[in-house]
């Protein structure tokens, strides 16, 4: 049975925490090769043991794109994504931390383009294993609103 969550549904402070997903080295070396990013940083670890981090430190955008996947657990058909805002990538992550994600639903306003609508921002809080927060954005939802009896 298809689940349908209308934007009057969403309640502000709900939240959910997703499985987790452990990083590994074939992580980094894949999302290089589909995004071209062989930033020293993500695939040379004699050059990271000089540094701070003293190993290598994975790609912002593949702990965001793990950490948005581990949410994909349920598709609302009333709902869109409108994209992403105050993206964030706060901690490191390393090869072999495991990352989930927490989310919860901020904020409901109108949306100025579609009346029949709103928009749901649900904070994304992709976290290790140590429980700190490693990247954070904000997801907004385009949702419809409950159709109204004639």
């Amino acid at each position: 049975m298809e689940q349908f969550t209308y934007f009057e549904d969403y309640e502000i402070g709900s939240s959910r925490l997703t499985s987790g997903r452990t990083i590994t080295e074939t992580d980094f070396v894949v999302h290089a090769g589909h995004t071209g990013d062989f930033f020293p940083h993500h695939m040379d670890a004699e050059f990271m043991k000089t540094t701070p981090f003293g190993q290598r430190i994975a790609h912002g955008t593949l702990v965001f794109s793990v950490g948005v996947g581990l949410t994909a657990t349920i598709i609302n058909p009333v709902a869109f994504s409108y994209g992403y805002d105050r993206l964030r990538f706060i901690k490191p992550v390393f090869i072999g931390d495991t990352i989930h994600t927490r989310t919860t639903i901020a904020a409901k306003e109108d949306d100025p383009k579609r009346p029949a609508s709103g928009r749901v921002i649900e904070r994304v809080e992709v976290i290790n294993q140590r429980d700190e927060v490693v990247l954070a954005a904000d997801h907004i939802y385009i949702v419809e609103r409950r159709k109204q009896p004639a």
